[in-house]
């Protein structure tokens, strides 16, 4: 498989994975930067080989206009996809992961990018320290 590329594997689709992330108590990880918000939780059972499993959502709330949503959806996924490698979490570790949008209005590539590299390496800071590695080997 291509290096930069994104299949199945990659995308969060189980959705008893989805309520675990949503629930009570579900979230391990949540992080805020502006246009996007991040939740994650450790998830050592799902069978994909991929570190992070993800899924984007876009609230109809926030973008009324289908088109704005797609467009928005897109530079989320692209801007993941160019830069999950340069944040690698630990060995063995599978997390699952939501990208939800929290602006009122389209937001530039550039700063979509920008909020994706602080959540990605806070999210790699985060499972990379020993307390979060304990805690998820304890599940």
């Amino acid at each position: 498989m291509k290096k930069y590329g994104l299949g199945k594997k990659d995308k969060l689709c189980s959705l008893v994975a989805i309520e675990q992330l949503f629930g009570a108590g579900g979230a391990d990880f949540s992080t805020l930067a502006f246009p996007l918000r991040a939740v994650a939780r450790p998830n050592p059972r799902r069978s994909s080989d991929a570190p992070v499993a993800f899924l984007i959502s876009i609230p109809k709330k926030r973008l009324r206009h289908a088109v704005d949503r797609v467009a928005m959806r897109r530079r989320v996924r692209e801007a993941y996809r160019l830069n999950r490698h340069a944040y690698p979490l630990p060995e063995g570790t599978r997390v699952d992961m939501a990208f939800i949008y929290v602006a009122d209005r389209l937001k530039s590539y550039r700063s979509v990018e920008r909020a994706m590299h602080r959540i990605l390496s806070a999210l790699a800071e985060h499972y990379s320290t020993p307390s979060s590695l304990l805690d998820e080997s304890a599940q």
